[in-house]
C-alpha cells in the first residue's frame, strides 16, 4: 500500500534524461518500456527494438532490491560478461559520473559488475544496465525517493552520453524550456 513501484522511480529518471537530451543536435531517444507503465514490455522486445533502430548506446535503468530492510546498498552498473571495450568504457564513465553526482556508493565494493543479463547480452550496441540504489535499504530509500536524486542520476547519464557521442547543444531558440 505505501510502496513506490520500481517503474515510477525508473521512469522519473528516464523522463529527465529524454527531456534533457532534446537540447542536443543529432540525438534521438527511444524508450523501450511502456512510457505509461501500464504494461510490461519483454526484454526480448526491448533489445529487438533497439537493434532494429540501430541505436548507438543502450541504457537500462533500474532500482535494485535484496537487502530486505538492511542498510547499505548503493549504485551498481552491469555489462555483459563478455562485453566489448566500448561497453566497458560506457560502464566506467557512467559509474564514475553517477557516484560523483550522487555519492551513493553504499557498501558496494565494486559497483562495476559483469553478468549474463539479457539486455546487456542481446543488444548490438554498447549497453549498460544501472541499478540506482536499493528499494529495500534503510540507507538508500530516503535518497532514491527524492526528486533531487533522480535529477542527479539523469544529469550524470546525460553528461556521459553527450561526452561519448560528442553531442553539441542546439541553438538557444531551439532548446526546450526548463523541466518542472
Amino acid at each position: 500500500k505505501n510502496q513506490t513501484r520500481e517503474w515510477i522511480l525508473n521512469s522519473r529518471i528516464c523522463e529527465k534524461i529524454e527531456y534533457n537530451l532534446k537540447g542536443y543536435d543529432g540525438c534521438e531517444v527511444i524508450r523501450l518500456d511502456d512510457p505509461k507503465g501500464s504494461k510490461d514490455i519483454s526484454l526480448k522486445s526491448r533489445t529487438d527494438t533497439a537493434n532494429k533502430f540501430k541505436a548507438d548506446l543502450y541504457l537500462s535503468i533500474h532500482h535494485n532490491a535484496g537487502i530486505k530492510g538492511g542498510t547499505g546498498g548503493g549504485i551498481e552498473t552491469y555489462i555483459y560478461s563478455n562485453a566489448s571495450k566500448d561497453s566497458e568504457k560506457w560502464q566506467n564513465e557512467l559509474y564514475d559520473a553517477l557516484i560523483n553526482a550522487t555519492n551513493l556508493k553504499g557498501n558496494r565494493s565494486n559497483g562495476k559488475r559483469k553478468a549474463n543479463l539479457h539486455e546487456c547480452r542481446e543488444s548490438n550496441m554498447p549497453c549498460v544496465l544501472i541499478e540506482c540504489g536499493f528499494m529495500d535499504s534503510k540507507t538508500d530509500v530516503p535518497i532514491i525517493l527524492s526528486n533531487e536524486f533522480a535529477e542527479k542520476v539523469a544529469m550524470a547519464c546525460v553528461g556521459v552520453i553527450v561526452k561519448l557521442e560528442k553531442l553539441k547543444k542546439k541553438t538557444e531558440e531551439n532548446t526546450p524550456g526548463e523541466m518542472l
